[in-house]
């Protein structure tokens, strides 16, 4: 899956602007129809007055995803790798997680594709529809090459984000209020949507697998470490734009209607943007819709399955603090893995067992367990990096500073609290 892409780190900055794409992969992936309802019905409540915790949750991503990157860069190894020097204990809770999350998340996100499709095309049900996106998907991911992967999720990008900003320019925000929600603050019963909107949109296992990316991108050494910065914060900045337009949607559209996180809201909202505006504007929302689905559904039938190929060869090599990450006795090799039993194995996984659950007709209802299976896996990720961006074997020019484990350490804080208050919320 390598692209054939030169290891000399590029000098200029439209030359390393044209090296962005694994960022833009990790961030879209990370955006997904639960993310979107979650905003949508944070705006329909309290307007734009939580702009602040979309924004913050941004810079927190952001951080997160460059220590990722910087790992992978600084250290030669991968994030399996790291892991696999913490513990064995690291290893096995990542190998029985990402098989229980992608059972699940296959379903969640085959379901999110076939509610556009079905709004856009109708003649088969949601359940059907999602189906066949599943099944295309399996096979694009199966044949791809890197290059041209990446090229098809950025035009994806781009169509998600251009057609959800201009339905947000079109109807004219309240600009005032706007610059107002940049303001912290915390309206009654607001606590559970701050925490959703700060730790939910954008962060999921995908960002385990930006290294991955970057690996077949062909960066290697401290070198790329411009840019890789400049990769993730075109990403991440591009997603917080989407966020806080879907915001700005749900606050002038939807404002004092009662809408539930688990109910097919957005299409809701679809409804009521052909009924102000036409029939066009429900179209384009959808197409819009239907990009965020199929980027979440590919980059994870895609990252996912690298990341289980590498924890694959991970248990294979001597696990603790002896281990030394930068030289495996079986190196990740970016090409080869695509081409492995574990990689397509962990394809059909994510397809084929979870069309079981799609017969139970509630296209949301499976956001239930995936919720709480994403805010498990989060403080995980930020606690981890923490120890190996601290490692006094780390490279110095890849060890975390001052600002890195303030950012990282208030993620994974904030990921904990998340992770009870989502525990609360729905079972309590």
């Amino acid at each position: 899956m390598t692209s054939g892409v030169t290891t000399t780190p590029p000098t200029g900055l439209g030359a390393r602007l044209r090296q962005v794409g694994p960022g833009l992969l990790a961030a879209a992936a990370g955006v997904g129809a639960g993310d979107l309802v979650a905003t949508m019905v944070a705006g329909s409540r309290y307007g734009t007055a939580l702009l602040w915790a979309a924004v913050l949750g941004t810079a927190l991503k952001l951080a997160l995803a460059e220590g990722v990157g910087r790992w992978h860069l600084a250290s030669g190894a991968t994030l399996l790798d790291g892991w696999r020097r913490i513990g064995r204990r690291a290893t096995v809770f990542f190998g029985v997680y990402i098989v229980i999350w992608g059972f699940v998340y296959g379903a969640t996100a085959m379901s999110a594709v076939g509610l556009p499709l079905n709004a856009l095309f109708g003649g088969l049900s949601v359940r059907y529809w999602a189906m066949i996106a599943g099944v295309v998907g399996l096979g694009l991911v199966w044949a791809q090459r890197y290059a041209v992967f990446e090229k098809f999720i950025t035009v994806l990008v781009l169509i998600k984000f251009v057609s959800v900003v201009s339905v947000a320019v079109l109807i004219r925000p309240d600009l005032g209020a706007l610059a107002g929600g940049l303001v912290p603050t915390m309206p009654d019963g607001s606590i559970v949507y701050v925490l959703g909107l700060i730790g939910g949109v954008g962060g999921t296992i995908t960002m385990a697998a930006y290294g991955y990316w970057m690996i077949a991108k062909g960066w290697r050494g401290t070198g790329w470490l411009s840019v890789m910065r400049l990769d993730n914060a075109v990403g991440y900045v591009m997603t917080g734009i989407f966020v806080v337009a879907m915001l700005v949607i749900g606050a002038e559209i939807l404002l004092g209607q009662d809408l539930a996180a688990g109910d097919t809201g957005l299409l809701v909202l679809g409804t009521e943007l052909g009924a102000r505006y036409g029939d066009w504007a429900r179209v384009v929302f959808l197409v819009g819709f239907l990009a965020v689905t199929t980027t979440s559904l590919l980059g994870v039938w895609n990252g996912v399955s690298l990341l289980f190929t590498d924890w694959v060869r991970t248990i294979r090599l001597p696990h603790g603090r002896d281990a030394d990450p930068t030289a495996p006795e079986r190196p990740y090799e970016a090409g080869a893995a695509e081409r492995s039993v574990p990689f397509r194995g962990y394809l059909l996984w994510l397809t084929i067992p979870p069309m079981g659950l799609l017969f139970f007709d509630q296209p949301f209802a499976l956001t239930l367990v995936y919720g709480v299976l994403g805010a498990a896996f989060m403080p995980f990720l930020g606690g981890t990096l923490l120890i190996l961006l601290n490692a006094k074997r780390f490279v110095h020019d890849g060890r975390s500073g001052w600002l890195s484990n303030v950012l990282v350490g208030a993620a994974a804080a904030l990921f904990v609290v998340l992770l009870v208050a989502d525990l609360v919320n729905r079972f309590g």
